[in-house]
Parts: structure tokens; C-alpha cells; sequence
């Protein structure tokens, strides 16, 4: 739906370009710092309209005879079950499914490093799972004093108790499923281990966000603090960098925060550090492609706004908490928008109201369609054949789905399967249809417009089921919720 203002092409060329120059530069050996997602990074495609979801790993491809990845997960975040909240997967099974789409693309894994380990239970089981899969796992342990303690970290008490991971390619990628897992220290750790071996070896990072040659200010930079509101990243001037050389670079809270650490790591590695600021250790070239400003600025926005409605369910949730809604709240006014800045939400809120039902809102390219929640289908799913028909320009009234099929689904739910809801889903209406177009012209047709939906806004007024968020996240459209649930009991699924 969004015009596109950044040019994908041009980014995979000139990253490309630039970490080839950076492992020259280490004698032919680079720990890459993977920050952000690899295969599937959504938040830069939206707010890059242009980007591709998979740009980082095909610039990868391009180096893949000369590239092996390390893939590290906390023991915490196995140990607390942490989830993507873009796939709805544990950290622990998205770990495997990086190794899968590695090996899909060529690419080796060295193995898989569990951080902070302390014997955790949870860490415990996934090891033994990996070492089932035929996976080698490595251990990465706290040190104490950390990060102040310099002389024990630089020591075989610190770095030198962790494990050592075999590499052996000029570039070794280091990346995790989420923030948070330990990417920088296991690079490090690996530095350590390598100069001990005669092996010389060099760091840098690979990040999108902040990017550091837009303004402070950019929405941009403003959509990475709202993704990150859990985090409590801050952008921030990087006064190494502008001491440095004079000029002007955005950065966040945590690289400048820990950079005096970092140099006195490599000082006391190398006998110098080889950057004078943690701009400098970053490899990102995305401010230089974006050829539609006014584009870009607009799919920030949009993306704020979604954060903000995210962060809200979160602490209806109880997995955010009034601090975090209130710094979503002050991101929108810093660029100048407000909750009902996309369409979709005053027209699911006006339609819940008008009908007394759950409702939901898609955007399509000449209107609004809207769902209301029934006997015979959630809103979620009455929004999608909606839409379908408006897309294919299907006459409203067409039944896509006559009751003799519908009914036979929904005694299934009930009778069989032990639901006490007999609404179908979105993917049980999928299925259904699909199952229509196999005798149904009009059906088929209608499933031919799905791939339209790609990129469009919709929201619905209350929480759905994760059920219903897959099929639309599936489908590549920009889902988001109003914090209430349809129903007042306690656990909803």
C-alpha cells in the first residue's frame, strides 16, 4: 500500500561492498554482529517501504564460499520461554529454524551458543536437543564484575572460560533470533580465543537501526525507539564519533554506554582499539538509499502507530507495564501523529459500535472494508471475504460460502474436536473457500486476489486469536488490535 522509497538493490550492493573492505582492513578474518532480524526483517520493511524482508541474507549469498554463522540464545530467554513476537515462536525454536534456513541457502553453522549459562534447566534440555539433532552447542558463562572488571573479563577467568568455537571462513556472522541474546559478548569472547591461537581476527557491527547519518530525529530513527520501547533503547548524538572526526552520527544508548568498555577490551586484546567511536564499528550503508524521503517518513509513522497499539495489548497482557505505553505515547507526539492516525481503527471502532460486535478494519487501495463478528464467523474472517470480494469486485451479496458448507465445519469444531466456539477463523475460512473454488468460478477468483493483501493497514477492536494474527501476518498485512477482549472471562487463547 505504501509508495516505495528505498532502493533494495543499491543496499545489498554497497553492504556487500563495505564488509568485504572491513575484513580486509582485520587481515582477513571479521566476527559480524548480526543486530536486527536476518531472514525476515518486517520492521525495516515497513519502515523502508522497498526494503526486502531477506535483503540481509541475500547480500550474504554473495559471500556464502566465504561466510559461516554462529547462532547464540540467552539461557534467560530459553529459561522464560521468550517468544518473536513477529513469528510467535520461543528463541530456542527459532534458533533451529535459522539452522534450517542457513543449510536452505548454503550457508554452515558452527554451532549454536547458549550465553549466560548458570545450568539452567531449560538451556539444559535444549543442549541435549541439539546434541540429538547432531548440532554442536557451546557454553558462554556470566562473569563476574562485568562489564567494569576488565582485567577478569580479558582473562582465562572470563573470555577464557567460555568455549571455544571452531571457525574457519573470513567471515563469521554472529546472529540470535532476538535483542538482548548476547551477540557482541560471543564475538568478543571469540577475539580472545583467537589471538591466544595466533589467530588475528577483527569485529564489526551490522545494524539498520538508528541509522546513524539521519537526522536524531528522523522517523526513521523514531520507529526504531517505538520497536524497541521494551528495551528502553534511547537514540543518542554519538560524542565519541563527533569528538572524533568533527561529525554528526546517530547511535544508541547501550553501543555508547558500553564503548569505553569495549575499547579497553580490544587495548587490552590488541594493545589498541582499531575504532574511535561505536559508529565506527557499525557497517551501515541504509541511509545512503533511500531515494523517497517523504515515503519513508510516512511508513514510519504508520509503523509508530502500530507499535503503539502492540505495546497496549502487551500490558493488557501483563508483558508491559504503564512506563512503556507512556513512551509509545510521547514517540507518536514527537512526530506528530495520534492513536486513530491509521483509518482502520475509527472505522473497526465505529462498526463494533453500530453492530454491538467485535469488528475489524481493512484498508484496501480504493476503501475501507469492515467484518463484524457473527453466528457463523469471527470478524477477522467476515473482514477477509469481505475484502476478497471488494478486490475481485464481487458483488457483496454473493454468498462465497454457502451455510452447507460452513455447517458441516463448525459440527466438526463442536462435536468432534471439543470447541465450545463454533465462529470459524480466518484460516478455517481459507480453507473452506478454497475447497469452494475447486467448483465455484466466483470462489476461485476470489482467491486469486489474495497476494493483493499484501501491505495492507488493518485493525480490528478487540484482541484475536493467535490463530487469526498468523493467517494475517501470512498474508502480509499490518495487523493490530484494540486492548480489549471480546469476552470477560480470564484466560482466552
Amino acid at each position: 500500500m505504501n509508495r516505495i522509497g528505498f532502493d533494495s538493490e543499491k543496499y545489498t550492493r554497497l553492504q556487500s561492498e563495505k564488509i568485504l573492505e572491513r575484513i580486509s582492513e582485520f587481515g582477513g578474518k571479521l566476527y559480524l554482529e548480526f543486530g536486527g532480524k536476518l531472514f525476515d526483517d518486517y520492521h525495516a520493511s515497513r519502515v523502508l517501504p522497498g526494503f526486502c524482508p531477506d535483503s540481509k541474507i541475500k547480500m550474504l549469498l554473495q559471500m556464502r564460499e566465504n561466510a559461516e554463522t554462529i547462532i547464540v540464545v540467552s539461557a534467560a530467554a530459553i529459561e522464560q520461554n521468550k517468544t518473536r513476537g513477529d513469528l510467535g515462536i520461543t528463541y530456542d525454536s527459532d534458533a533451529l529454524r535459522l539452522i534450517d534456513a542457513f543449510n536452505d541457502v548454503g550457508i554452515s553453522v558452527c554451532g549454536v551458543v547458549i550465553t549466560q549459562y548458570t545450568g539452567q534447566p531449560g538451556a539444559d534440555a535444549f543442549i541435549k536437543r541439539l546434541e540429538i539433532l547432531g548440532v554442536k552447542a557451546y557454553k558462554h558463562y556470566p562473569i563476574e564484575g562485568y562489564p567494569s572488571n576488565i582485567s577478569k573479563i580479558v582473562s582465562d577467568e572470563g573470555y577464557g572460560a567460555n568455549d571455544y568455537i571452531q571457525t574457519s571462513k573470513p567471515l563469521v556472522v554472529v546472529t540470535a533470533p532476538g535483542p538482548g541474546s548476547g551477540k557482541m559478548a560471543t564475538c568478543l569472547s571469540q577475539l580472545y580465543h583467537d589471538n591466544k591461537r595466533g589467530i588475528k581476527a577483527g569485529y564489526a557491527k551490522f545494524e539498520t537501526f538508528p541509522v546513524w547519518n539521519l537526522p536524531l530525529k528522523h522517523p526513521v530513527n523514531v520507529a526504531y525507539e517505538a520497536a524497541t520501547v521494551d528495551l528502553k533503547d534511547v537514540n543518542m548524538i554519538d560524542h565519541y564519533h563527533l569528538a572524533a572526526t568533527g561529525e554528526t552520527a546517530v547511535n544508541y544508548n547501550r553501543d555508547i554506554e558500553i564503548f569505553p568498555v569495549l575499547k579497553a577490551i580490544f587495548d587490552k586484546i590488541y594493545g589498541e582499539c582499531p575504532y574511535k567511536s561505536p559508529t565506527d564499528m557499525g557497517v551501515n550503508m541504509a541511509g545512503y538509499c533511500i531515494f523517497d524521503d517523504e515515503a519513508v517518513s510516512d511508513a514510519c509513522k504508520t509503523e509508530i502507530a502500530r507499535r503503539y497499539y502492540d505495546t497496549l495489548c502487551r500490558k493488557r497482557n501483563g508483558m508491559a507495564d504503564a512506563d512503556e505505553v507512556y513512551k509509545a505515547e510521547l514517540i507518536m507526539n514527537q512526530v506528530g501523529i495520534d492513536s486513530d492516525y491509521r483509518a482502520v481503527v475509527g472505522a473497526s471502532v465505529k462498526k463494533a459500535e453500530e453492530t454491538g460486535e467485535p469488528a475489524t478494519a481493512i484498508e484496501l487501495g480504493d476503501g475501507i472494508v469492515t467484518g463484524r463478528t457473527s453466528n457463523l464467523m469471527g470478524s477477522s474472517a467476515a473482514a477477509l471475504l469481505n475484502a476478497l470480494k471488494k478486490l475481485g469486485g464481487i458483488d457483496d451479496d454473493y454468498l462465497l460460502l454457502p451455510l452447507e458448507i460452513i455447517e458441516p465445519i463448525q459440527k466438526l469444531k463442536i462435536e468432534n474436536l471439543g470447541n465450545h466456539n463454533p465462529r470459524l477463523h480466518a484460516d478455517e475460512i481459507l480453507i473452506a473457500l478454497a475447497i469452494a473454488a475447486t467448483t465455484d468460478e466466483v470462489a476461485a477468483h476470489a482467491m486469486e486476489q489474495l497476494p493483493k493483501l499484501r501491505g495492507c493497514e488493518s485493525h480490528t477492536s478487540v484482541i484475536v486469536s493467535d490463530v487469526d494474527k498468523g493467517v494475517y501476518r501470512k498474508l502480509g498485512l499490518h495487523l493490530t488490535c484494540s486492548p480489549v477482549y471480546a469476552t470477560k472471562k480470564l484466560y482466552h487463547k
